[in-house]
């Protein structure tokens, strides 16, 4: 195969449409004037193995260091495979969603932990494709310190990724792409403009210092996905759902990552619980099936109080029907609790559709979902593979509406996604009835969570408003703790 220069190999993917300009709409629903899309390369393997030797050619001029070859999913595929098979190098496959026979793994190939995995990528725009199978493979046991790309739009993925500890090596710049086109005169000066001006505008990658000003890139600290990353660091990420934002916002604002589980029959108790603890809480969750004398009226001064103390309403309906059902049950019926409830739950049971139902009410009035990932009480069957699924099948796919999960621990290192755990007590221990109690620090320091749900430790306690605020400050020193440690 001849050697080609990047001008040329510019050239040619404008030859073959693999760059087009016009008006394209992103799966963010943004409206861009250039799309980029490599695709195409399949349609053509003389230029596919140019790209491929390329890409090779980055790796030997880096030095880079690594033991195995993963491609993103799906364009970068045939890219690595070329690299691996033409320079024998090893190479893993990351599945999209895990088999439900087999060895129900989510990377498939022969690899040790411990090992460094690099990552190919066809183009960059905020560096989520390559974060997200970094994650899966750190899962593994994998290390992951580079990654190299064909197209880098210059849209903040290669500081989101040197933020999370990967190096990002770019073959083609976006500024690098349009000198090119512009001199070969494949474009005019104002559709040069156009897009410069679109990519300066449209950065993905804007962490805030304290007085709102960006941080430079040299005092941007590198991380781990997740932890390590304060809640406000976590809310100014791109790619998080706005109530995601909101909700995280609220924590670090009220120094506060309590939920009271509001577990009692009168609708005027509750309302006296939200009036006096909500100035200690990030979220209030409720079970309005079991409320003796609901009306419509209670909704309403709920909502007022949630705005007042500003937290979040989170009703625990554990949705499990098939979509059309949820949907109902959601929007209708004599609760409508997607009137006045920021955040709901359901069972992963039924299949992506119960995720479907309830987005069809839930997302044009901006509300969220918690999948239950995992459960405090003994003997629980959502464990193991089952908890994967939810991850990686239900809440990446739907993280338009899933905004995180009911766990007892960590379930991905993705920073967008929220853990909320139950099952919370100052002591350890458990009921007649096998609910299993953990502490703040062991939820939020040692099992990864975000956010403590507590009942009976402050709902049975003889001042309310003094055993919430016990279990604030334990558990907002316990993620103050995590961040600390981890930053170290």
């Amino acid at each position: 195969m001849n050697d080609i220069s990047v001008d040329s190999l510019i050239l040619k993917l404008h030859d073959v449409n693999a760059v087009k300009f016009g008006e394209y709409k992103l799966k963010s629903g943004l409206l861009t004037p250039i799309y980029i899309d490599l695709r195409v390369l399949v349609s053509h393997p003389n230029l596919m193995n140019q790209v491929s030797s390329l890409i090779y050619q980055r790796v030997q001029e880096e030095s880079l260091q690594f033991d195995s070859v993963c491609g993103v999913p799906y364009t970068a595929l045939p890219l690595a495979t070329i690299i691996c098979s033409r320079h024998e190098l090893p190479m893993l496959i990351r599945r999209k969603e895990a088999k439900d026979y087999g060895t129900k793994r989510l990377v498939e190939g022969s690899f040790h932990v411990g090992d460094t995995c690099l990552i190919i990528e066809d183009t960059v725009t905020s560096g989520s494709s390559i974060l997200e199978t970094a994650e899966v493979l750190h899962k593994e046991g994998l290390k992951v310190t580079d990654a190299v790309v064909l197209m880098d739009r210059e849209q903040g993925g290669a500081e989101m990724l040197e933020y999370q500890k990967i190096i990002l090596h770019p073959i083609i710049s976006m500024s690098k792409l349009l000198d090119v086109l512009l001199a070969a005169k494949r474009i005019d000066a104002e559709t040069d403009r156009t897009v410069r001006k679109f990519i300066q505008s449209n950065n993905t990658f804007r962490p805030k210092e304290e007085n709102g000003s960006a941080v430079p890139a040299a005092k941007r600290p590198c991380v781990e996905l997740r932890r390590g990353l304060s809640y406000a660091d976590r809310a100014a990420l791109p790619n998080v759902h706005p109530l995601a934002s909101k909700l995280l916002k609220i924590m670090e604002e009220k120094r506060s990552n309590l939920c009271i589980s509001a577990d009692v029959t009168s609708a005027k108790e509750l309302l006296q619980l939200a009036e006096s603890l909500g100035p200690k809480i990030c979220m209030l969750k409720t079970h309005v099936d079991i409320l003796k004398d609901y009306t419509a009226a209670f909704s309403q001064e709920l909502q007022t109080l949630a705005e007042k103390h500003n937290f979040l309403i989170f009703e625990d309906r554990k949705f499990a029907d098939i979509g059309n059902t949820v949907k109902h049950q959601y929007e209708g019926g004599v609760f409508q609790i997607s009137s006045w409830s920021h955040l709901v739950n359901a069972h992963a049971v039924p299949g992506p559709g119960v995720v479907k139902g309830l987005g069809a009410v839930g997302k044009p009035l901006g509300r969220g979902c918690l999948l239950i990932a995992q459960m405090s009480s003994q003997g629980s069957l959502a464990t193991g593979e089952y908890t994967k699924s939810v991850v990686s099948i239900m809440a990446e796919e739907h993280s338009d509406f899933v905004i995180g999960f009911i766990c007892g621990s960590e379930v991905t290192e993705r920073p967008e996604f929220i853990h909320v755990t139950p099952g919370v007590q100052l002591k350890t221990g458990g009921d007649s009835l096998g609910q299993q109690y953990t502490t703040p620090e062991e939820v939020i320091y040692s099992k990864g969570s975000d956010i403590i749900i507590v009942g009976r430790g402050v709902l049975e306690a003889p001042d309310r408003l003094e055993a919430a605020e016990s279990y604030r400050k334990a558990g907002w020193d316990a993620y103050i703790k995590s961040v600390s440690q981890t930053s170290q």
